[in-house]
């Protein structure tokens, strides 16, 4: 018999934290649209608001204690990159919280549960009702479970070092043009694993992965930035 993944039980066993409070995770799995259809029902707006403080705070946090030379300006980039749609979305995804979102018609024809910004939105909700039933500590270790793994990606193959930017720079102080990245993926739609080669005047110089296109591009250029420095050079 196969496991039904929409289920509540099932949600939280992905979240691992298990919500005692039932009308906090139906208000949160339910999508406005669905909610006027049935007469006007509590939908997830409220507790989609309350989240984003919630997880803006935590992010905040944990950038705050996992770098504590991170200057100002990186942090709030740092903050930035992961609390925006996009990597919300797929945080959701790779919870499969889509399948267990409360859509009105119209939404679920035109593929709503795969909508970067309702999932998003109920993603935000969920950290709500958790807050709200839980308090901040579950609720931080949610987010950690959920987001830990993209913050350090991102320091260490994007804000705070830059390799693309300082390929480019090197590769045109030689005089061998713009570096050439050449992208493959592979997995589900939501779980991509990407993988990226670096040429430099038609020579490969690099190889990396990531879970997104950036992180894997910033991968193979600091390998070819460490196959292009002399041997013994220290980084600048």
């Amino acid at each position: 018999m196969t496991k039904d993944l929409t289920t509540p039980r099932a949600l939280e066993a992905r979240l691992g934290v298990q919500i005692q409070n039932s009308e906090l995770l139906e208000a949160a799995l339910t999508h406005r649209s669905f909610a006027f259809e049935k007469g006007g029902l509590t939908h997830n707006e409220r507790l989609e608001f309350l989240g984003d403080a919630v997880l803006g705070l935590a992010v905040t946090d944990m950038i705050y204690a996992w770098y504590p030379d991170l200057p100002e300006g990186d942090m709030a980039k740092l903050r930035a990159s992961t609390v925006n749609m996009a990597v919300l979305a797929d945080a959701a995804r790779r919870l499969e919280l889509g399948g267990s979102i409360n859509l009105g018609r119209g939404e679920e024809l035109s593929g709503g549960r795969d909508k970067s910004s309702i999932l998003a939105d109920a993603y935000e909700a969920l950290l709500g009702a958790v807050y709200l039933d839980q308090g901040m500590e579950s609720t931080r270790a949610v987010i950690e479970r959920s987001l830990a793994e993209h913050i350090r990606e991102h320091v260490e193959y994007g804000v705070v070092r830059d390799f693309k930017t300082n390929l480019q720079e090197v590769t045109a102080q030689l005089g061998d043009g713009v570096p050439d990245y050449r992208l493959s993926s592979s997995g589900p739609d939501h779980a991509k694993h990407f993988r990226a080669e670096v040429f430099v005047a038609g020579k490969s110089l690099g190889e990396g992965e990531g879970r997104s296109k950036k992180a894997a591009e910033q991968a193979a250029a600091m390998q070819a930035l460490e196959n292009l420095r002399p041997n013994g050079e220290d980084d600048a």
